[in-house]
């Protein structure tokens, strides 16, 4: 199956999930890593974010990761700003469930997208942005294949410092010549 791993499988997100994806949304721990805009939002914010995603945003596709084995919601990972004609997404992730950290949960679910993308979708290229701080995300996602194309210098601004945003990528064609595939 395609969404599926040996942890973990994905099923488009739904608006019975958004409750625990506001409780996730609120996590100043879990956005901590992946969100610039820190911030926190009230239960409407979050179904008006859910609502549009599912009434077939053209331009993203939204998947819950589920662990398998308890059948439990534990993070969401996307495909974001898809632009149809030149053939390529942005893709985020956000392990909610802090017990899952560290399980290698995100390479399974970003593999899981990865061949989506190419594979079903048949785009050419996916980019990421990722914080300079986040270090386990950086090599996570250099060993998947992407590619360090530019530097935002000191345009995050967190815990009383700046930070630059890093800007990777990845063609089909290193996916596909990759463990991808």
């Amino acid at each position: 199956m395609m969404f599926e791993s040996p942890k973990i499988m994905m099923r488009k997100m739904r608006s019975d999930d958004t409750e625990i994806y506001h409780v996730w949304r609120n996590d100043m721990e879990v956005m901590h890593s992946s969100n610039p805009f820190l911030d926190t939002y009230d239960i409407e914010e979050t179904k008006d974010f859910v609502n549009h995603i599912i009434l077939g945003s053209s331009s993203s596709k939204s998947y819950i990761i589920m662990d398998k084995e308890s059948d439990t919601p534990i993070g969401i990972t996307s495909l974001i700003n898809i632009d149809y004609k030149n053939r390529q997404a942005e893709c985020i992730i956000d392990i909610g469930e802090k017990s899952y950290w560290g399980k290698g949960i995100g390479t399974e679910a970003l593999t899981l997208l990865l061949n989506y993308a190419f594979l079903e979708m048949n785009l050419h290229r996916v980019s990421l942005r990722v914080f300079s701080f986040n270090d386990k995300a950086i090599n996570l996602y250099k060993r998947l294949g992407f590619k360090h194309e530019g530097t935002s210098r000191q345009s995050l601004y967190r815990n009383g410092a700046w930070h630059d945003i890093i800007h990777m990528g990845i063609l089909q064609d290193e996916w596909n010549a990759g463990s991808g595939s």
